[in-house]
């Protein structure tokens, strides 16, 4: 009996040591679903996606402007440079020169030196050929001194130019390290915008982003008045024209045309086809012209959106502006009341 007990001991050992363990793990499954962190997270709606995405670009867009003014900042202090390094080389070319012109003469009075002018008077044979020597002697003195001077002026503008250039060289390494900072602002969120949008479908993204096909932004040119002719001066008409023909083109963070702009490039470039030429930042363009009130628009004004100025338009009338959007959007026709109105330019 008591061979056949043992066996049976274990046996309900082993059952309960199998109960304790199935109890335990249900007990984590549904400690695991009530803390939640087992069930996935339900998927974003199409308006939150919107919302987020709207977020992000307009982040994206200040960081955009911030990165153009640095890079025209930058732009700047290379041109600056290179004008300072150009004239430094000049500088050291004529103080060479004039270090040349010293040596011979330093060079000439040092092989006609040794004798006092008196002693030589009385041994010359030709007293009036030795007087017109000391007098040209003389002379000479005074272009050694003045080729001191010289070199002395030469010298110093050579050093101040070698100075200025090393603050323009730190300069522009500041400015390079603040592109390189914007820059990567601007990656990050059009890359977070990016994948929110893949979660969606194509019709929820054209929902989400307002995009219709390049051919019907293009198309929407047929609905309005020529350009020119609703203009109030020939500049102002020859940006709307460019604009007009740049509809569908891609928006790119940083580009100036003539294939894809950001929104202050298409500003900029519109009007340097008019002969205009337009400071390259929303904040700046702001401040290039005229400001009007909303109530004043003509086709041609600038009108700005949001509190920080990050984003910017060309008027065209009846309350439209041609505009490019964001990453998702081409350039486009669209309500100025799509967007919060900040203000308004007038700069032909």
């Amino acid at each position: 009996m008591a061979a056949h007990r043992k066996p049976r001991q274990r046996a309900n050992v082993a059952h309960t040591a199998r109960t304790a363990a199935t109890l335990a793990l249900a007990g984590a499954a549904t400690a695991t679903a009530f803390d939640g962190t087992g069930q996935a997270a339900p998927a974003p709606t199409a308006a939150q996606v919107k919302a987020k995405v709207d977020r992000l670009y307009r982040e994206a867009e200040v960081a955009t402007e911030q990165y153009n003014g640095a890079r025209e900042k930058a732009d700047t202090a290379q041109r600056r440079l290179n004008s300072l390094r150009d004239e430094a080389a000049r500088q050291e070319a004529d103080l060479n020169s004039e270090r040349d012109k010293l040596g011979s003469l330093a060079a000439a009075q040092y092989r006609a030196g040794g004798l006092d002018p008196a002693v030589r008077l009385a041994l010359s044979g030709d007293p009036d050929r030795y007087l017109d020597g000391a007098a040209f002697a003389e002379r000479a003195g005074d272009r050694q001194s003045a080729a001191v001077s010289r070199v002395r002026r030469r010298l110093a503008e050579v050093e101040r130019l070698r100075g200025a250039a090393r603050v323009e060289l730190a300069s522009l390494a500041a400015r390079r390290a603040e592109l390189r900072g914007h820059k990567e602002t601007v990656t990050e969120k059009l890359g977070s915008a990016r994948r929110l949008l893949a979660q969606l479908s194509e019709r929820e993204r054209q929902q989400v982003t307002g995009t219709t096909p390049a051919r019907a932004s293009r198309s929407t040119r047929a609905a309005l008045p020529a350009a020119p002719a609703q203009a109030p001066n020939s500049r102002a008409g020859a940006a709307i024209s460019y604009a007009y023909a740049k509809l569908g083109s891609p928006y790119v963070w940083g580009a100036t045309g003539p294939d894809a702009f950001d929104c202050s490039g298409l500003i900029q470039a519109a009007y340097r086809s008019a002969g205009l030429s337009l400071p390259r930042t929303t904040y700046a363009q702001i401040g290039a012209g005229q400001r009007v009130s909303r109530s004043q628009l003509l086709p041609g004004d600038l009108v700005f959106f949001y509190s920080g100025i990050s984003h910017v338009g060309l008027y065209i009338g009846d309350g439209q502006m041609i505009h490019a959007p964001n990453p998702s959007s081409p350039v486009r026709i669209a309500p100025i009341d799509e967007m919060p109105f900040a203000g308004a330019t007038r700069v032909v």
